[in-house]
C-alpha cells in the first residue's frame, strides 16, 4: 500500500473542495477525535478523519468560524446513501454526530462488528490490534489519550489520526470475505442496517448511574441529585469536566457527611475554589443539614418506563418468566454447541435473555438471530412461537 497525500483542512473553502471529490466515491473510510468531559466541559468534536483510497483528509472543525454550517457539505456525504461510510467502532462517533450536528449517517461497515460477527472472541476489539491481526502492523497508540483541543496538533497526532483510517480499507474487506465463507454476509447486512438507526437520547436523570456504583439510599437521592446537578452547571459556566469541581468520590461523600454551613463548605477539601464564592457557596449552604428541602424528582414518562420487572412480577406471571428464562438459558448452550460460545453470546447474551424474557424474541432479535434461534429450538423441541411474542404478564 503507498502512502497516502495527508490534507489538513481548516477553512470551509478548502472542506468544500474536499467534499466535491468525497460525494463522488463509492466508499470513505471515517474516524472522530472529540474530547468527553477530558479536558472540557461537554462533547466536543476535535477531528475529522477521512480516507477516500488516495487522500487522508484532516478536517479542523474548531477554527471554523461556523462549524455546523461549514461542515454540512461534509455532513451531507456522511448522510448520504450513495457513499459507504466504513468506520472502526463507530456506535461513539454517531452519537455524537447527531448529539453535536443532528447528522444521522446511512450505509455504515463497522470493522469492529464484521470481527465480532466472526464468533471469534467475546468483546469489542480494538483497531490497533485488529490492524495487528489481520495485516500484520503495529500501530503507535501513544497520541490515543492526548488533549485533542489543544492546538497546533503535533505531527505525532496528525499520524495517529491518519492511521485511525487508512487501513480500513483493506480490513472491511477481508473481514467481508471471511464473513462470505462463512455464510455470515446477512448477518453483517443487518447488523450495519441497525446501526442507521442509532439515535443520541438525552439521560434526564444522568446522576442515577453514579448512584447505583456508590449505593446512595432512596433517602439520599434528593441531595445527590441537587449536588449533582449544581457540579454541572459550575463546569459548565468554567467550561471544565465535572470531575474538576470535585470527584464522583467526594460527591457521595458530601451526601453522606454533609458540611453544616457556609464555613464549612469553604473549607471542605476537593471542592473547586468557584464553588467557594458567590452565589454558589449560598446554594451549597442551602444543602446543609437544617436548611435543605429536598423536592421530588419530575415523574418518568409513561414512555421512558420499561416493561415491568421481575422483582414485579408475582404467581403465574413469574412463574412463565422463569420458565422462559430456562428455556432461553438451554438454547444458549445448544448456540454454544452449534457454534461456539462468542456466537451463542451474539445471540443470547445475558441482557438479550433479559429483554427476550420481558419483549419476546420478535421485537427483539434481528431476522439472523432469529433464525439461529428459531434452529435451535427445533433441535431442543422447544416451540419458537412461546419465545417470540411478550411475556403474558396477567395472572392467569
Amino acid at each position: 500500500m503507498s502512502v497516502p497525500e495527508l490534507l489538513y483542512l481548516t477553512t470551509p473553502a478548502s472542506i468544500d473542495e474536499a467534499v466535491a471529490l468525497l460525494r463522488t466515491a463509492p466508499r470513505i473510510a471515517v474516524d472522530l477525535e472529540f474530547d468527553d468531559m477530558r479536558h472540557r466541559y461537554g462533547r466536543n468534536l476535535a477531528l475529522i478523519q477521512v480516507f477516500d483510497g488516495q487522500r487522508v483528509y484532516l478536517i479542523d472543525p474548531l477554527p471554523l468560524p461556523q462549524p455546523a454550517q461549514d461542515l454540512q457539505p461534509l455532513w451531507d456525504v456522511f448522510s448520504s446513501p450513495d457513499v459507504e461510510k466504513i468506520f472502526h467502532s463507530c456506535r461513539s462517533d454517531i452519537l455524537l454526530l447527531d448529539e453535536l450536528y443532528g447528522v444521522h449517517v446511512r450505509r455504515i461497515t463497522d470493522t469492529s462488528v464484521q470481527y465480532q460477527l466472526l464468533g471469534e472472541a467475546d468483546n469489542n476489539i480494538s483497531l490497533g490490534r485488529l490492524v495487528q491481526q489481520e495485516l500484520g502492523l503495529e500501530l503507535d497508540k501513544g497520541e490515543q489519550k492526548s488533549n485533542w483541543l489543544k492546538r497546533p496538533l503535533t505531527p505525532a497526532q496528525l499520524e495517529y489520526a491518519a492511521n485511525d483510517v487508512i487501513y480500513l480499507f483493506e480490513l472491511a474487506e477481508r473481514l467481508t470475505a471471511r464473513l462470505e465463507a462463512l455464510g455470515r454476509s446477512q448477518w453483517a447486512a443487518e447488523e450495519s442496517a441497525a446501526l442507521e438507526d442509532v439515535r443520541y437520547q438525552r439521560d434526564e436523570r444522568p446522576w442515577m448511574k453514579i448512584a447505583g456504583r456508590y449505593r446512595i439510599a432512596p433517602g439520599e437521592m434528593p441531595l445527590f441529585r441537587d449536588l449533582y446537578q449544581l457540579r454541572e452547571e459550575v463546569a459548565r459556566q468554567i467550561d471544565r469536566p465535572p470531575y474538576m469541581v470535585f470527584a464522583n468520590d467526594r460527591l457521595s461523600e458530601l451526601v453522606r457527611d454533609t458540611p453544616t454551613d457556609a464555613g464549612a463548605w469553604r473549607n471542605a477539601r476537593g471542592l473547586h475554589p468557584e464553588l467557594k464564592r458567590s452565589p454558589y457557596l449560598e446554594r451549597l449552604a442551602s444543602f446543609s443539614p437544617g436548611h435543605y428541602t429536598p423536592k421530588p424528582d419530575a415523574p418518568v414518562q409513561h414512555s421512558e418506563r420499561r416493561f415491568p420487572s421481575r422483582r414485579r412480577l408475582t404467581g403465574a406471571a413469574a412463574a412463565r418468566a422463569d420458565q422462559r428464562e430456562q428455556q432461553l438459558m438451554t438454547l444458549k448452550s445448544q448456540l454454544a454447541e452449534d457454534f461456539n460460545t462468542y456466537v451463542a453470546n451474539l445471540v443470547l447474551s445475558n441482557r438479550i435473555i433479559a429483554d427476550i424474557v420481558e419483549q419476546g424474541a420478535r421485537n427483539v432479535l434481528r431476522p439472523w438471530q432469529q433464525k439461529l434461534l428459531h434452529e435451535a429450538c427445533q433441535r431442543q423441541g422447544i416451540e419458537y412461537n412461546s419465545l417470540s411474542q411478550p411475556l403474558d404478564v396477567s395472572g392467569r
